[in-house]
């Protein structure tokens, strides 16, 4: 087969692709990539299959076509065509909750030459590590890897990935319990894709309206929660998006456990476990399993709820989610207060705070758990994070978020990096203390050094240290407070021997 049929072929498979006939297409590309001589053609037929693959849920396979478009990137000693393979290679191992390969092949990406694709691609690779961080709880490092890519989608005007950024904002915030802009950022997504989306795939919508759902649950408006997430549902049906699919009923069996109605919650948590084993998706089966074993603790059935909370514990390990071992931990607590088992107790009540500290749920300037209630929260520059009502008005050298570029969320300051100068882009002044540099960030208002004392004096005192840090780059926030047990009540005492 040549290079014009291999094209041609390519062509028919995607259009079948498009009309939900998905088997047929399959079978198109899978007789390119055995007949086909043309190593070009073949990649392209590759990254149809990774994709294709990848929304069906099936993983393993995804990977496997993935490392065949390696291979094929290799022969055509092409920078470009790597960079390509090893981001569906990073993705497919996310898919996977492999996440620590996923960073790992995000920055093989990263660490390539500079390449034609690497500015197309590049917030796609900062959107996938920003997942896989978050999948590991390392919230921070997800947060700054969801502005680069956000960045990258203002800086090349791509609406499709700016959306798809947004849904993962809105899953950030839902874990750290900011259900406010939970809510907003995939708003945000469903507004591009009204505004943008003509032409897209309608996966996008489902997307945002799933998000959607998920943060009016947690608000509490289950009415509008679930029509959202009929909606995503009626769309991932019809297209066959088996993931989407198991996220819809793990959602709606949430639902259901809010309003109280277990004998319905429990059907719809079987269901989506077992789409959720059957594409290997195990952070998944760790939330359902979560919302099972609460559904046993309001029957009071707490053996049933220990057994569930057992095999949860085991995949948030083995995946390494610490966000899901300190939910689980906490549960246990819980349960284990209410059997009176102190020894038991107190070993759950360790490893929480040893999640806590992993997690660094905690504010960057109070020192006080984040996570515990939904509370509005703000995101510096620098990606810290802290309670927004311990500085209403903002932080000295106020500047705009630089996610906020094209639009502003809710509540939002304006605020001042707390980390050092050199991490802003700033270069140090002759007298020592940093500035911005002329010219390099638009975002970065221009403040005369001399100003700098003057304003220190008229912060709060911890403010006032987040400020120093500013000018003198080492200087780290307070460590956090100790931590009461889960959330609140304090550790029992030690067991008697």
């Amino acid at each position: 087969m040549g290079q014009d049929q291999t094209k041609q072929q390519i062509e028919k498979g995607l259009q079948l692709y498009q009309s939900n006939q998905t088997e047929k297409a399959l079978q198109v590309w899978m007789k390119v990539l055995e007949k086909s001589s043309d190593l070009v053609g073949r990649f392209r037929v590759l990254g149809c299959l990774v994709t294709a693959h990848s929304e069906m849920g099936r993983y393993k396979e995804m990977l496997k076509f993935a490392v065949v478009q390696i291979d094929t990137a290799r022969e055509l000693e092409d920078a470009n065509f790597l960079l390509e393979s090893y981001l569906n290679l990073a993705r497919s191992n996310e898919k996977l909750c492999e996440f620590h390969k996923t960073i790992s092949y995000c920055k093989t990406c990263l660490g390539l030459p500079g390449t034609r694709a690497g500015a197309q691609l590049g917030g796609q690779v900062s959107l996938s590590m920003g997942n896989a961080f978050l999948g590991l709880s390392l919230f921070q490092k997800a947060l700054e890897s969801f502005e680069k890519a956000l960045r990258y989608a203002h800086n090349n005007d791509d609406a499709m990935l700016e959306c798809r950024v947004c849904c993962s904002l809105g899953s950030f915030y839902a874990q750290v319990k900011d259900y406010e802009k939970a809510l907003f950022f995939p708003c945000k997504a469903a507004e591009l894709v009204n505004d943008y989306g003509k032409g897209w795939s309608l996966k996008y919508r489902a997307m945002s309206q799933y998000h959607m759902a998920v943060a009016y649950r947690l608000l509490g408006h289950l009415g509008s929660a679930m029509e959202c997430c009929e909606e995503s549902m009626k769309i991932a049906l019809q297209h066959g998006d088996r993931p989407l699919q198991a996220l819809c009923l793990l959602c709606f069996a949430d639902i259901h456990r809010n309003r109280g109605d277990l004998e319905t919650a429990f059907p719809r948590y079987d269901s989506a476990m077992s789409i959720m084993t059957e594409i290997g998706n195990r952070l998944g089966q760790v939330q359902v399993l979560l919302g099972v074993a609460k559904c046993w603790v309001a029957r009071k059935a707490l053996d049933k709820a220990l057994d569930a909370i057992e095999r949860a514990q085991d995949l948030a390990e083995e995946v390494g989610n610490k966000l899901g071992q300190l939910k689980l931990h906490c549960l246990s607590e819980s349960i284990y207060r209410s059997k009176g088992l102190q020894r038991e107790l107190r070993a759950h009540v360790v490893r929480f705070h040893e999640c806590v500290e992993e997690t660094e749920l905690y504010c960057g300037l109070c020192g006080e758990s984040i996570g515990e209630k939904n509370s509005r929260l703000q995101a510096l520059p620098c990606s810290h994070i802290f309670h927004l009502r311990l500085c209403p008005g903002g932080l000295p050298r106020q500047r705009a978020r630089a996610e906020l570029g094209r639009w502003q969320e809710p509540g939002a300051v304006d605020t001042s990096c707390i980390c050092s100068g050199e991490e802003r882009g700033e270069s140090p002044a002759q007298d020592g203390r940093t500035g911005p540099v002329s010219g390099q960030s638009p975002l970065l208002p221009k403040v005369p050094a001399e100003q700098w004392d003057a304003e220190l004096p008229q912060l709060p005192p911890l403010i006032h240290e987040a400020w120093l840090c500013v000018t003198l780059p080492g200087l780290h926030l307070a460590s956090p407070a100790p931590l009461p047990s889960p959330w609140s009540a304090p550790p029992p005492p030690p067991p008697p021997d």
